[in-house]
């Protein structure tokens, strides 16, 4: 398999979408990986396997329907598998492992044939000290955006998954690339205060378009980076609210066809009638009661 991922909208080739089977039972709230996870689990609405199966079956239809040839991990008896993009990610034509926090660290071993697809040549491993996860990096052209936490308090957040270690070597990496460092808020207990992945608070769509939650970000200065890139007519700007809905979240087919939930009133009419896109609607509410939408269960492998 030729990796080719230079952008977030480039027309999807090829993409690894996350397993909904054998969930196996909520966490503890002890043991609850993000801020959405644990509200849900202190109120009780923590979603159930069968209609988180519903939503990514519904998923799995919209790529099929537009020729995207989908691959799947391998099954890992009562383990949540639905979030490919923490696993690894694609830029360019090499995929980054990962270092995904402890809890879910068995869950790359579901990733083997796909590695094996890949070739280890074309593999990236990073120092075990390298924390990444594939939803703080945002390849966009030129621009690498990552989101990280520069705080003193990194290694009490379990929220904080990507450190500044791991930029300096995808900097050596990829030495051509602007690598546009991003701190988010962070917050394990609240998800109305604090962002889990830069992708729950920024995310590129179309050509030269984004979404975008002004409040996700620790200095307002990164956020007016971000708006100076894209300009400020092309940024679609949610409230807190659509922040914790996830509106941020969704995935794009090609530069003009994108995936969103069916709830996102107001984004998906502006998508339309403003920015003349196709938005395939689908049902993901469930699964956003875990702290991940569509791009989180996604993992690109190849675009156009």
């Amino acid at each position: 398999m030729k990796l080719n991922i230079n952008n977030e909208t480039g027309k999807l080739k090829s993409v690894v979408l996350g397993l909904p089977d054998s969930m196996g039972a909520p966490h503890s709230l002890e043991d609850s990986f993000d801020a959405k996870s644990y509200h849900s689990i202190q109120n009780n609405i923590y979603p159930q396997e069968k209609d988180i199966t519903f939503e990514m079956t519904e998923f799995e239809k919209i790529l099929k329907k537009h020729d995207v040839e989908v691959y799947r991990p391998s099954l890992i008896k009562d383990y949540n598998q639905v979030f490919a993009r923490d696993v690894a990610f694609v830029i360019e034509d090499k995929m980054i492992i990962s270092n995904i926090i402890q809890d879910r660290y068995d869950e790359q071993d579901a990733y083997r044939k796909i590695f094996a697809r890949v070739g280890w040549k074309n593999i990236i491993n990073l120092p075990e000290s390298a924390h990444i996860e594939g939803g703080d990096v945002i390849s966009w052209n030129n621009f690498i955006f990552i989101g990280t936490c520069f705080s003193e308090d990194y290694r009490n957040f379990k929220t904080a998954r990507t450190n500044e270690y791991a930029i300096e070597i995808l900097k050596e990496y990829f030495p051509k690339k602007r690598i546009i460092d991003l701190e988010l808020k962070k917050n394990d207990t609240d998800p109305f205060q604090g962002i889990l992945h830069l992708d729950c608070t920024f995310n590129p769509i179309g050509k030269d378009k984004c979404i975008i939650y002004k409040d996700g970000f620790v200095s307002e200065d990164d956020y007016k980076l971000v708006v100076q890139i894209f300009g400020e007519s092309n940024c679609f700007h949610v409230t807190k609210q659509e922040m914790f809905e996830m509106n941020p979240n969704i995935f794009s087919i090609s530069p003009e066809i994108v995936v969103s939930d069916s709830s996102f009133t107001r984004l998906n009419k502006h998508l339309r009638e403003n920015w003349g896109m196709t938005v395939e609607e689908i049902p993901y509410r469930e699964i956003s009661k875990m702290g991940g939408l569509l791009r989180c269960s996604t993992l690109p492998l190849v675009r156009e």
